[in-house]
This record gives C-alpha cells, structure tokens and sequence, in this order.
C-alpha cells in the first residue's frame, strides 16, 4: 500500500489548511467557546461552500464522491487548529445514513448534510467499562414493525444541534444501527460541557421511537471509521502542537541561546516526532484499507491505540517545554492538550484499546 497522497488529496489538505488557519484564530476559537453553541457556524458554512464537509459523501447527495481518507485529510488539519466544528460526526452520520439508509432518508439527510445546511451526529459510546462494537443500549421491534430505543447513550458530540442521530443498539438478532430524532419526547437529553469546552450529551431513550438502518456488521462499519476519525483529528493536533512548541523554544532565549539548543529539550521534541509519524504510519494504513474496502484486521485498533497513547504524551510534552505559560489556559497549546485527552478518552482510552486488540489478536485476527 502507497501512503503518498496523491494530487487530489494534497490540493485538499492545502485547501483545509487554509480555511482552518484562517478562521480558526486563537480570539475566534475563545470567541466561539463563550457562545452558547461552541460551534463556529461561518467556519462550517465556508467549510461547506469549499465542498470540504460533503468531500466523502456521494456526488448523487452533492457530496465530492472522494474516500474516506480524504476525509481523513481534512480532519487532519482541523485538529491543528482546533477548530470548533461538528465534522467527522457529521460526515460519519451522513455516510451511515448514505451507506445503509432508505431513499426518503437519504434525501432528508445526505443531501443537506453535503451542504452544510444541517448538522448530524453518533451515539455509539456508553457508560462504564465499554466495547463500542457490543452496545447494551436495546432495540425492540413491536407487531407492526416498528422499532423503539431503551437505554442510554454516553457524550454524544453535539446533540444540542443534531437534525438526527445514529446509534448502537443491540437487538434479539445482534446488533445494528437505528435512526433517531433527537428532539421526539422520549429522547431525554442531558447537555455537559467536555474537556474540549464543546458540548456533548448523556441521551437516554425512554421507547423512543427509532428507524432501523442496518443490523449485522453496520455497528462494526460506523465504530471503524470513527475510531480511524477520531486518530485523524488527534495527528493534527499533536501536529499544531508541536509547530507551536517548535516556534516557542526557538524563540524564547536563556543563558544567551534558544531553548531549542538544549538537549534534554531537543529529546523531548525527538520523541514526539517518533510518535507523531508513529500515530501517522498506523494512520493512514488504517484509512487506506477502509477506503478500499480491505478487510481492516487490527489495522483500526493499532492506529486507535497509536492516537490515544501516543496522542497523549505529545499533548502533555508540549506543554511541558512551554514551562508556566504552558499551563495558562488562555494560551493556544493549552487548547491542545485538552483536545487530546478528550480524543485520547472517546470510545475507551489505551488500556481498553489494548484489551480488545488482546481479544482480537487471541482470535486470529490477521493485522
């Protein structure tokens, strides 16, 4: 397998990169962070108008027909800005309804998702010890059909905005995915500000009515791709991290030279680019995969852990080698660093990472 991007995927990345640094400026994202949303919507409408949030989505819904790992590219650059927008559940949401959904449902949520007019997200996390591909959430199918919800979702990304949610649910078949109004009077939403200052919700489906997209693998499809999503969005921001360490160390003097000249700095910086290309190589191999529709193996676990563990030690060394002021929360690295633990804490942090790809592994599952 080839990682090189290609010409496409770079103009992306380039394309991405501007937007994001041009409208995701320190004293707009603290702007953003004192509004009652925390979401940017200029920065999502221009996203939009530039084709970027509709890039993975198909071209008969107005989305760009590209794969998952352009997608991916572009997630990449939002996390070196932190930019506070609603993306890969967006997208991932839109591509579940796209990939399994009906026509009718397609229309009402593909379409305008690709345009920005509407925002999407995943229920996919539970409280406690969790597998996120074994829900305990429940699906019940009555006489005529019709399916009800019985249970509770944990930090759900941006619900308070969400046209729709896509969840996990166990049903007397397996599991599946199930379409669900977030604002019909069953769905009792609790909102709570995250690490991230973003909101997020604990949802609890009291027979909440829902639409059944698919069962069999469907959980497995979605929970892939947002753990490869969420790996994306953490190389960028250990990425912005770094340059912003990089740029403080050099010019910031003590004893007559940079703090970059001195060793025991040097090393620190050193093993964050281990691990940042470590983060990307498991990355992109997991992207390319499930963009060519290769069977991942442990391709998406491997890459999950990289981003969690490794995603967290970046964070914290680059706020090391910014010494006090690195621990000012007004200042842009502290952003990061609560970036990354939050994304480090989604769907299970390393020790569980490594329990399932333990059970993976114990399984024959090929890498």
């Amino acid at each position: 397998m080839d990682f090189t991007f290609n010409e496409e995927q770079t103009a992306i990345g380039d394309l991405a990169a501007n937007i994001f640094s041009q409208r995701s400026g320190i004293d707009r994202v603290k702007a953003v962070e004192a509004s009652d949303e925390r979401i940017d919507r200029d920065l999502w409408r221009e996203l939009a108008q530039a084709g970027l949030v509709g890039i993975a989505l198909p071209d008969e819904f107005g989305g760009g027909a590209m794969g998952f790992t352009e997608l991916c590219v572009v997630l990449e650059q939002q996390g070196r800005c932190v930019a506070p927008v609603p993306l890969w559940e967006t997208v991932l949401a839109a591509a579940a309804i796209a990939q399994f959904g009906t026509a009718e449902q397609k229309r009402m949520f593909v379409a305008p998702a690709a345009a920005g007019e509407l925002f999407l997200t995943v229920g996919i996390e539970e409280f406690g010890p969790h597998d996120p591909t074994e829900p305990t959430m429940s699906a019940r199918e009555d006489a005529t059909g019709s399916w009800t919800l019985h249970g509770t979702k944990a930090v759900v990304p941006s619900a308070h905005v969400a046209a729709g949610v896509v969840v996990s649910a166990v049903t007397p078949a397996g599991t599946g995915l199930f379409l669900v109004d977030p604002a019909d009077p069953a769905v009792h939403v609790q909102n709570n500000e995250t690490t991230t200052r973003a909101i997020a919700a604990n949802m609890t489906f009291d027979a909440a009515p829902a639409q059944l997209l698919a069962g069999g693998d469907a959980v497995n499809w979605l929970v892939d791709r947002v753990e490869v999503a969420l790996a994306a969005l953490q190389v960028g921001v250990g990425a912005g991290a770094v340059e912003q360490a990089v740029t403080y160390l050099n010019g910031r003097e003590q004893f007559g030279r940079p703090l970059a000249t001195f060793q025991a700095v040097s090393h620190q910086l050193a093993d964050c680019y281990i691990d940042l290309e470590a983060m990307r190589v498991t990355l992109w191999q997991a992207a390319w995969m499930l963009t060519n529709g290769a069977a991942p193996g442990t391709a998406v676990l491997v890459a999950k852990w990289w981003a969690t563990d490794a995603g967290q030690r970046v964070v914290h060394r680059t706020q090391h080698v910014h010494g006090g002021i690195g621990v000012d929360t007004d200042y842009p690295v502290h952003r990061h660093l609560l970036w990354g633990k939050q994304i480090a804490a989604s769907l299970g942090g390393s020790s569980a990472d490594l329990a399932r790809l333990g059970a993976q592994l114990a399984l024959g599952v090929a890498s």
